[in-house]
């Protein structure tokens, strides 16, 4: 018998997009990765955790910044080599530039042009400089 994550087309590193979106407003919070282990433990541990292509390892949104994602639902789409997560968004800030969306820039007359608010200085949220 197969498991659910046999049906996902992972790439050749083992790996799919995920795309976030907040439960209740809808919008599409980030983009990331995952890779089985990350899928399996968002599952188990009911929060969003994603692979980190940069740190070769597991991410837990939230573990440095404590605006985590409480995963709510995992959608698989019709080519079943991309997923949906429907977080509950705690913190309210899910960039790391302090905004609520990661999708915070929109291109108009052919430039891009913020459109969404620095909710809290990334200094504050880090402690960097």
């Amino acid at each position: 018998m197969s498991s659910f994550v046999d049906q996902i087309e992972w790439n050749r590193d083992g790996l799919v997009p995920v795309v976030t979106q907040d439960v209740t407003s809808g919008s599409i919070l980030m983009h990331a990765w995952v890779n089985e282990e990350a899928l399996q433990v968002s599952i188990s541990e009911g929060r969003a955790v994603y692979w980190s292509r940069s740190r070769s390892g597991l991410w837990r949104k939230g573990e440095k910044s404590g605006n985590t994602q409480k995963l709510v639902d995992v959608y698989l789409d019709c080519d079943n080599d991309t997923l949906c997560y429907q977080v509950e968004q705690l913190g309210g800030i899910a960039c790391h530039t302090g905004r609520n969306s990661c999708f915070y820039r929109k291109l108009e007359n052919g430039k891009w042009l913020d459109f969404e608010p620095v909710l809290k200085d990334p200094s504050a949220i880090y402690g960097e400089s």
